[in-house]
């Protein structure tokens, strides 16, 4: 709980309550001696609440999350009834951003190095100020995301539920569906985990790509969790009208049984059946056709969007839900909501 009357000190910054302030955390120097920094944006309210964060683009190809935080912090409500403090880091991997990569320049995963450390290489020392100057000042975070190049998500969370306040900030959020995922060694969830910070992951859509539909329902969550901990007034029950989200215990991949030519024939958010056809490899020199069948019932959460495809390629994300019917309506019904976000920004077509 942060005290509007102290200051919150970042970097060499102090921010008062009320005030808006972007500062620049040193990160190293390139060997042309130009200065690589972590940009983050500090947003304190005049009363007292509990801190937050929300990133981007820790894989620089990540942009969603951008324009996300674009928008977030347009919005008017921020500026008049914030408790608390809010710190937004659109990019946190600022040179694989100007790359497009996933990848830093020395080709590090970002998200594979975490905590760090002071002294390590770029990617550790990023690692390192992310966490000591914004995560672990926080009583909760929201870490944006996208699937991969070629590789479309459905809107939904990921978190480890083993931690109660995932699941309340999960459910909150009110994407479609928030899958139980445990996080991968080196992860920044990983770090939060040990440390017992709660934090949840968006993923929606894909690398490189902006999607209207996912970009408002980011904006929408997030400030939905900001509600449901208390840095902004909660709306009237009339006004909450995001369908509730779908529970996935466990996901699981369908594989390309063969190399050639996907005709893919479901879409996100579809429901599937155990042993449906869910695409078509084909030989493109006129050989055989052979299916690609889903693994079990379950709703499609991710695709690859490529119709080239490899012998053992990942192909359909299928995750496993009590009725994956109620999932699809929840991400049809949702596309709907999100079109009156309390916001002017025209839609990206």
């Amino acid at each position: 709980m942060t005290d509007p009357a102290t200051p919150f000190t970042i970097g060499q910054a102090q921010i008062t309550a009320g005030e808006r302030r972007s500062v620049d955390l040193h990160i190293a120097n390139l060997y042309t001696s130009a200065p690589v920094s972590l940009p983050v944006i500090v947003q304190r309210g005049l009363d007292a609440g509990p801190t937050l964060f929300v990133s981007a683009a820790l894989h620089g190809d990540e942009i969603i999350g951008v324009e996300i935080i674009r928008r977030l912090l347009k919005i008017p409500v921020l500026q008049q009834h914030l408790r608390g403090t809010l710190l937004a880091v659109p990019v946190v991997n600022v040179m694989a951003f100007l790359q497009g990569s996933r990848y830093l320049p020395d080709r590090r995963d970002l998200n594979r190095s975490f905590p760090g450390s002071e002294s390590g290489s770029l990617a550790a020392r990023l690692a390192h100020v992310f966490l000591s100057q914004v995560v672990e000042r926080s009583d909760y975070g929201i870490d944006l995301h996208t699937g991969a190049i070629h590789r479309p998500n459905l809107p939904q969370i990921r978190t480890d539920l083993r931690n109660p306040v995932n699941q309340r900030l999960a459910q909150a959020f009110g994407a479609p569906l928030f899958l139980n995922s445990k996080p991968a060694a080196g992860t920044l969830r990983e770090y939060t985990t040990r440390r017992d910070i709660p934090v949840i992951l968006y993923e929606s859509s894909e690398a490189l790509r902006f999607d209207e539909t996912a970009i408002r329902i980011g904006v929408q969550g997030v400030l939905n969790v900001m509600r449901e901990i208390g840095m902004l007034p909660k709306l009237p029950e009339s006004l909450m009208r995001s369908p509730p989200p779908v529970l996935a215990k466990s996901s699981r991949w369908a594989r390309s049984p063969s190399s050639g030519i996907l005709r893919a024939q479901v879409a996100l958010g579809d429901h599937v059946g155990s042993g449906q056809t869910l695409g078509i490899v084909g030989d493109p020199f006129g050989g055989v056709d052979t299916p690609i069948l889903a693994p079990r019932d379950g709703l499609v959460i991710g695709r690859l969007s490529l119709p080239l495809v490899h012998e053992g390629d990942a192909v359909f994300h299928i995750a496993e839900v009590a009725d994956p019917r109620l999932a699809s309506m929840a991400f049809s019904q949702l596309e709907a909501i999100t079109r009156d976000i309390e916001s002017d920004e025209p839609p990206i077509v």
